[in-house]
């Protein structure tokens, strides 16, 4: 009898799964690439936004925050839940690969489709929208910015995953999406917003992770206050997940 794979190499073979898997989902598509490059490309050219620079440079960084919500929270949270709903998990989790490797495979395939968005919506903010990387661009932050949002978020949609049914992640995290897409300082200002919503606004962690890109992409600013809003998320997030996610 040969010997078991070792755990890397398993959980890469599981991390490629799960980029056919996603690949394979119209709908995981339509969501995590279609939509965040729709949201740049239409209110960038419709001129509607009172923002302090140009619209594709306020855009382009709140773009790239609703691709990784996309990504982390919407298509992660709900497949999972799905696959936990029809018993998948529970058979992935007798498998060889420990259930922290199967973790460790989704999260990295998340990742890997969230610098496909990326690479997708700089080539259209540059090739359609005209906008051009100022030299104060930070790739070191950006990778930062992707790995804390990233687990922030996949811990949200875990979280949900692995407490609530399939259809009621289903509509919480379509749900956040949208509160995420007007509160989150991605299409609207968030010092455009009326008091209360901007208080509120200001402490979810859209807003910080928009904000972050921003600094990130050149605009100027310390990013220390929003990256620190998103690590608490992140470890927050990542704890009840830990503490209340079940297989089955």
């Amino acid at each position: 009898m040969s010997a078991p794979a070792p755990v890397w190499r398993s959980t890469l073979t599981a991390t490629g799964m799960e980029l056919r898997l996603s690949a394979r989902r119209g709908e995981n598509l339509l969501v995590t690439i279609v939509i965040p490059a729709v949201v740049l490309v239409f209110f960038a050219s419709v001129g509607v936004l009172a923002t302090p620079q140009p619209a594709v440079d306020f855009l382009l960084p709140g773009s790239l925050a609703l691709a990784v919500i996309a990504t982390s929270l919407v298509s992660l949270g709900i497949a999972t839940a799905y696959e936990r709903h029809y018993g998948v998990l529970k058979r992935l989790g007798g498998s060889p690969l420990p259930r922290a490797g199967l973790i460790a495979a989704k999260v990295a395939a998340v990742l890997v489709i969230e610098l496909v968005q990326v690479v997708l919506l700089v080539a259209i903010a540059a090739g359609v929208l005209g906008w051009r990387p100022p030299p104060t661009v930070s790739p070191a932050l950006l990778v930062v910015a992707l790995v804390v949002g990233t687990a922030t978020f996949a811990g949200i949609g875990l979280a949900m995953a692995g407490r609530l049914r399939a259809e009621a992640t289903l509509a919480l995290a379509n749900g956040l999406f949208l509160v995420f897409l007007l509160l989150g300082g991605i299409v609207i200002p968030i010092d455009h917003l009326p008091g209360a919503l901007e208080a509120v606004a200001r402490v979810l962690p859209a807003a910080p992770l928009a904000d972050v890109f921003r600094v990130t992409l050149g605009a100027g600013g310390d990013a220390t206050g929003p990256l620190a809003v998103l690590l608490v998320w992140a470890v927050v997030a990542i704890a009840v997940a830990a503490t209340t996610f079940r297989w089955e």
